[in-house]
């Protein structure tokens, strides 16, 4: 079947609707403490193939929006598809916010904005090339994970393409109009030798142009190709180990077992964690730094005001080993007494903005990365991920690729290699910070049933002391 494309004109509703706002917060703003009105033009491209079939195949646009209106510390919120009837939609977001609303209304206070700001794509537009154009990419990458080797037995490729633009009003008298576009895709080959069954995996995505998702075929290669060769390997011997991890890991590890933790909601939200994460504690050494933010261009996770317009900012977590910062939202940040850090985010008009991550990074180290191995008497380099999942402070990873480490040089490979541990002792166990770096922009990031917020994370390698090791592959969360 042929699949042609003609690219989505977006209509000019936003256009048309700035004063249109601008009259509906004006006249419903002495009703409730803080109005807010988000409209939403997006369109897409969706494509999965498994095996040798193309499961799913879309292209779309959607327009709609929402309300969020908070009195006496109350919220309601309401989204719409039709600006026709976004008077009663206020209506309704305001009598919600009034009907629970008990207490006190507490925001951060910001500076009303009027900004219009487009993230610039610098190369090709994802929306000027053809559903077929990209329907016939999958499929060659398809081909080449196929012919990797006999043994591979199941296949995926996955591509998606996401154009926004939004419009935001405020109570305060904020309007801002922003947009994006972000693009990923993803790759998975599963080999099989009898009982024997491994899988490999590759993740990419951009914010700069569709040629970044081209010519991606060393990388689809060797997920392939890791696939197969772990299935002659021997399984790592459980046990607790010095461990080596790359910069990839290093970003996974940094966003999903410190990140989480570190956005206030959660702290906010239960005692126990507010505790743990007391400003001015000791979690590491002098020489570990991390961040997140925003503000530093070109990354997925960067933009230049959050959904609650807070300008974007680059957020010191960890200086010197002592916790110096978190997230927040304007709410968690005025409940907390603290700034706000431009952190309030939400997939689409369905949702209200939380408290999310944007580009999380530990900063790189002194150490020269071939140092990081010397005097490992026996250890494990762990490189890349198949998947994770945290509970709390407590996390476990599964590396991509792993080799043993022997009298400080690296060995035999070996797979099923899964680190599990806590984050607060891990993060005081790392030895040394390697002199290297590498943005991983693959990430799309879970929280509040918001799953795929484009996020970026960063890191050098690290040299861990007391990892556990060991167990069966934890697959993709």
């Amino acid at each position: 079947m042929q699949f042609t494309h003609t690219p989505l004109i977006m209509p000019t509703l936003l256009t048309d609707a700035k004063s249109l706002l601008s009259d509906l917060v004006a006249r419903y703003r002495s009703q409730v403490d803080y109005l807010a009105i988000r409209l939403e033009e997006a369109e897409g491209t969706d494509i999965l193939l498994r095996g040798d079939k193309i499961e799913s195949l879309s292209e779309g646009i959607s327009i709609g929006g929402q309300v969020r209106a908070c009195h006496k510390g109350g919220w309601g919120f309401a989204s719409f598809n039709r600006l026709s009837g976004l008077a009663e939609r206020i209506e309704e977001a305001i009598a919600a916010a009034r009907l629970v609303g008990d207490e006190e209304t507490i925001l951060a206070p910001v500076n009303p904005i009027q900004d219009t700001c487009i993230l610039p794509l610098t190369g090709q537009d994802p929306r000027h090339v053809s559903l077929n154009e990209k329907k016939t990419l999958c499929e060659y990458y398809a081909g080449i994970l196929r012919s990797v080797d006999p043994q591979i037995t199941t296949i995926s490729v996955r591509y998606g393409d996401s154009a926004q633009r939004i419009l935001f009003a405020t109570s305060e008298g904020t309007l801002i109009e922003q947009s994006w576009v972000d693009m990923e895709m993803r790759f998975a080959a599963t080999a099989r030798n009898g009982e024997t069954v491994q899988t490999g995996r590759e993740t990419t995505g951009s914010r700069r142009g569709y040629e970044d998702l081209l010519g991606l075929d060393a990388q689809v290669r060797s997920a392939a190709q890791r696939a197969v060769d772990a299935l002659a390997l021997q399984p790592v011997k459980g046990g607790t180990y010095t461990v080596v991890i790359d910069p990839i890991l290093s970003g996974l590890f940094v966003h999903e077992a410190f990140g989480h933790l570190s956005e206030a909601d959660m702290a906010y939200e239960n005692p126990d964690i507010l505790e743990v994460m007391t400003l001015g504690r000791r979690f590491g050494s002098p020489e570990l730094q991390i961040f997140d933010g925003a503000q530093p261009p070109g990354h997925r996770g960067s933009y230049f005001y959050d959904d609650e317009g807070t300008p974007a900012t680059t957020t010191q977590l960890i200086q010197d080993g002592i916790l110096v910062g978190r997230l927040h939202s304007r709410e968690t940040a005025g409940k907390l007494g603290e700034a706000p850090t431009g952190n309030a985010r939400c997939l689409n008009y369905h949702y209200p903005p939380i408290v999310r991550m944007t580009n999380t990074w530990i900063e790189r180290g002194k150490t020269p990365v071939a140092d990081l191995f010397q005097g490992i008497k026996e250890g494990v380099y762990a490189r890349n991920w198949l998947g994770g999942m945290t509970n709390g402070e407590m996390f476990t990873f599964t590396a991509g690729e792993a080799w043993m480490i022997r009298d400080g040089e690296i060995a035999e490979p070996v797979r099923d290699v899964t680190l599990s541990g806590n984050v607060f002792t891990t993060l005081a166990d790392i030895e040394a910070i390697g002199d290297d770096f590498y943005w991983d922009e693959s990430g799309g990031c879970g929280k509040g049933g918001q799953g795929g917020l484009p996020v970026g994370c960063g890191g050098p390698s690290l040299r861990l002391r007391n990892v556990v090791v060991g167990g069966e592959a934890v697959e993709e969360e």
